[in-house]
């Protein structure tokens, strides 16, 4: 398999807003307490908004730096690659890196926008989510058409403004809205309450997926407060997993037939014993618990309303038809510390070839089940054989991808944050 014939689009990337990005978005009354970029002391940036103060985590934005400067600690901007920022940047870092599209989370809000739907202020609020999607539309994914799949941030605090803002971002062309894993640890109705009703008969109505990334939930899967970090990294996978659990056995997906979730960087390896559990669970204990799928089994259902991703996940691709061919897409989690840009197109073709995955399937998994599940289509303005790896690397001649040293060395005499303040501090 040639890495430079693939045609790759990750449904999750992230990108570090910028400073500027409020600017002439929200009304007048509301300038004064937009959010906003600070410098501390230290020398890192922070955003405030609400009382709150937000770093830049390290492993947020280490795209390009060498391992052992990755870490927890606050950063700058001038700490950080330009393409984890500016838009022109990224969309060179793309073409370097070999992938034609990408979807982008959020990252000072949190990946479902939790610091914003804190905000007591409800009216500000509104209008800080509503700037912030346009400005991710417009502004982001407008100036380089077809290289973005846009994604919104929810209405956390109402589900009947929830649905009006699906609705209005979807007219945009955005089919994609990221949510929390959670919504009953962030203090919210549970996915088993009809209270968000409004907000699942608005993304079935408009063709919007329900992007839930890992981490959304507010909180790390910590054993205790001294274990160390490499726990926490371990077990992420663990919050995505109680959300597929949760959504399966909930009403929604028995009442919104037509609704699609996708499990963001999640990873596709354990979704084959999830299956078996599902239905063994269904065959044992649906009699006594209520369960009803008809005919069907709760795998059956599965592969048809969830989508799982993957970054480098070699038993994912090994069990990809025990998930469900059509259900794995590819991710490359740009910028942060998971990320194989700018070799994951290298590091994709070298796991497929290991397990033979056939061509139609490869496409499947790179490009053509993102295109489906997010209605993108990259190709209605560009023509196919300039979205290859090869094609998009060509434009690109000389562009920088070395692993450049970026620290400062303001950490020197920092002591290294535990795994319980770093529980404690969680922003996502």
């Amino acid at each position: 398999m040639d890495a430079g014939d693939l045609i790759l689009v990750s449904v999750d990337d992230h990108l570090i807003e910028p400073p500027d990005m409020f600017d002439g978005r929200l009304p007048a009354r509301y300038r004064d307490a937009a959010p906003k970029v600070t410098r501390t002391d230290a020398g890192a940036d922070v955003w405030t908004f609400n009382g709150s103060v937000i770093p830049n985590v390290g492993l947020n934005a280490v795209a390009g730096r060498p391992r052992e400067e990755y870490g927890v600690d606050p950063t700058a901007f001038d700490e950080m690659r330009p393409g984890c920022f500016d838009v022109d940047e990224r969309v060179k870092d793309m073409n370097a890196g070999g992938v034609l599209a990408s979807m982008c989370f959020p990252s000072f809000p949190g990946f479902s926008a939790r610091l914003f739907a804190a905000c007591q202020d409800k009216d500000l609020a509104l209008a800080v989510v509503r700037a912030y999607n346009d400005w991710h539309i417009e502004s982001w994914c407008g100036a380089h058409p077809g290289r973005f799949i846009p994604m919104a941030l929810p209405v956390l605090w109402d589900p009947e403004l929830a649905a009006a803002e699906v609705r209005r971002v979807a007219a945009k062309g955005c089919h994609s809205l990221t949510f929390t894993e959670s919504p009953a640890n962030l203090g919210f109705p549970s996915f088993h309450d009809p209270a968000w009703d409004p907000l699942w008969t608005a993304l079935c109505d408009e063709g919007v997926v329900l992007s839930i990334h890992l981490g959304s939930s507010g909180s790390l899967t910590v054993t205790s407060p001294d274990a160390p970090v490499d726990v926490m990294i371990t077990l992420q996978p663990m919050n995505i997993c109680a959300a597929a659990a949760d959504l399966l056995w909930s009403r929604v997906i028995k009442q919104f037939p037509d609704i699609r979730i996708a499990l963001s960087e999640g990873g596709t390896g354990w979704i084959p014993y999830f299956l078996d559990r599902l239905d063994r669970t269904y065959d044992m204990h649906h009699l006594w618990t209520g369960q009803d799928f008809g005919d069907r089994m709760p795998s059956d259902i599965f592969r048809e309303h969830i989508l799982t991703c993957f970054i480098a996940d070699p038993v994912g691709l090994a069990l990809r038809n025990e998930i469900g061919i059509d259900n794995v897409c590819w991710e490359q989690d740009y910028p942060h510390s998971d990320s194989s840009w700018p070799r994951a197109p290298e590091e994709f073709a070298r796991v497929a070839a290991q397990f033979g995955v056939p061509d139609d399937e490869v496409n499947k998994i790179t490009h053509e089940n993102a295109m489906r599940w997010y209605r993108f289509d990259p190709f209605a303005g560009r023509p196919r054989e300039q979205c290859t790896v090869g094609a998009l690397r060509a434009e690109v001649p000389g562009h920088d991808t070395a692993i450049r040293a970026m620290d400062k060395g303001r950490f020197a005499d920092v002591p290294k944050m535990s795994l319980g303040e770093l529980a404690e501090n969680a922003t996502a």
